[in-house]
């Protein structure tokens, strides 16, 4: 069932949008298919032995390759190849890192510059041209108001150490411990990441309600809901009996990323905003996923028109690469040396890589390109739940897009459902992956550069999809 008949006959000639479950899948996006890489039998029988392999050696902590058993060998811009020679569109992109898709020329030629001009790849945090290349087009792309007496910190590579460090940054700076986030929260996996979560198992920090419509806390939904949920923060800080610890600072993701692709509302967050500035509260923004165009504004917060006392940076900003960081107002910048550290926070590669991606999609405005395609296909998909009551919701802002999954008879939450559409769009060649408080939700994380037709090409197959796997789970 196309969801996006116009562009489909034009998707046909590059990626195609209707393919048979097993075979090749179209050819690489700039048109030229390239030697094949293992492909033919002796491929998938390589392919099964690296599968077999790591199952046996990797940890039972492993996430991704439990639900997408692929091996890739090659990968250009939406496209993957794997050693079988099947090609697959990805929608995942190395969850939110790739702004720029796979193996974009100009991060390419980026790391070459690094590796052929004979610089130091491991520096600590010495300065260094190539550090001082990215902060300078970081910095120009920050919002004015934070840009002009900023601070940056780089962190170890992940963006759970970035989380860690702005914790750390906030505590130091107030002289406070407690701290809070919301309900769904997702900040990383270290511990004090951990337990700024939704999913934390011990509770360490004071928990908000994070406003929505299908499941909203107080039964309400739209802009009475997420009032109710402003207001109820400020009653809690302000109830002097209301238990809560004085806050260091306050955590907030624009767009809740594995809490099921929910948006925080505008009005709502400059709320936050003003909530925290009126009681000296540091806001920290975490910025890991929206970041770098991803919501159809350059950060998420710039769609409030909200200026943080901290943004927390990571994957698209290393281009591909591991690279975080945390930027924050001058007058919070009170520790001392060696107070946040890491061996691995002067990744030149990354910061190579990162600078090419931020000047091209600065460049290329590529923000306002995922806002435009991101607004067409939420609309298609709109049209696609009108004829499945299995879709409780779609949501989203800019290319990071969320169908919630549901039982058509109560409204409950399906994740075997959600799991189904997944397998079923891996059958057709589109990786997805799955997230929302009960792994119901079915996310797409498409690079920037997506065209028309590729973005038609993904909405094909997952509409063929989702009926595939409704008849299949009944």
């Amino acid at each position: 069932m196309a969801v996006t008949e116009p562009a489909a006959a034009a998707a046909a000639t590059e990626i195609p949008p209707q393919v048979p479950p097993q075979g090749r899948l179209g050819t690489i996006p700039d048109g030229s298919d390239g030697p094949d890489v293992r492909g033919g039998p002796g491929g998938s029988v390589a392919s099964e032995g690296i599968l077999r392999r790591q199952a046996q050696r990797e940890s039972a902590a492993r996430t991704y390759a439990r639900s997408l058993p692929i091996v890739p060998v090659r990968a250009r811009g939406l496209t993957i190849e794997g050693a079988d020679g099947r090609r697959y569109l990805d929608c995942l992109s190395g969850a939110g890192s790739l702004a720029l898709g796979h193996n974009h020329p100009v991060v390419l030629e980026a790391i070459r510059g690094v590796l052929d001009s004979g610089a130091p790849l491991h520096v600590l945090d010495l300065a260094t041209p190539v550090k001082d290349a990215f902060t300078t087009e970081l910095f120009a792309n920050l919002p004015p108001a934070l840009a002009a007496d900023a601070r940056i910190q780089f962190c170890g590579p992940a963006g759970t150490d970035a989380v860690e460090a702005a914790l750390k940054l906030v505590r130091t700076a107030t002289g406070r411990s407690g701290l809070l986030a919301f309900t769904g929260a997702y900040h990383g996996m270290t511990a004090g990441a951990l337990d700024a979560s939704g999913g934390a198992p011990e509770v360490r920090v004071t928990r908000l309600p994070y406003p929505q419509d299908l499941r909203c806390p107080f039964g309400v939904g739209g802009p009475e809901g997420a009032e109710l949920s402003a207001r109820w923060t400020e009653y809690l800080l302000d109830d002097p009996k209301g238990g809560v610890p004085a806050p260091a600072g306050m955590i907030v993701e624009p767009v809740q990323g594995e809490g099921g692709v929910i948006p925080a509302p505008d009005g709502w967050l400059r709320r936050m905003r003003e909530i925290t500035a009126a009681r000296g509260i540091p806001l920290i923004a975490d910025e890991v996923q929206t970041g770098v165009g991803r919501t159809g504004a350059f950060w998420g917060v710039d769609h409030a028109g909200v200026v943080p006392d901290v943004m927390v940076l990571s994957k698209a900003i290393g281009g591909s690469l591991p690279l975080a960081v945390i930027v924050y107002r001058a007058d919070l910048d009170v520790w001392g040396p060696g107070a946040h550290a890491g061996t691995f926070r002067g990744n030149q590669l990354a910061m190579a890589a990162g600078t090419a991606t931020l000047a091209f999609v600065r460049e290329n405005r590529l923000a306002e390109r995922a806002a435009a395609l991101g607004e067409r296909m939420l609309t298609a998909l709109h049209g696609l739940a009108c004829g499945h009551p299995c879709i409780g919701e779609v949501r989203g802002r800019g290319l990071m897009i969320g169908v919630e999954l549901v039982d058509p008879d109560t409204g409950a939450a399906a994740p075997a459902l959600a799991a189904a559409v997944r397998q079923e769009c891996l059958d057709r060649g589109l990786i997805v992956e799955l997230g929302g408080r009960h792994g119901a939700v079915v996310r797409l994380l498409p690079p920037l550069t997506l065209t028309d037709e590729q973005a038609a090409a993904v909405l094909d197959r997952l509409a063929d999809a989702i009926p595939a796997a409704a008849r299949h789970t009944h």
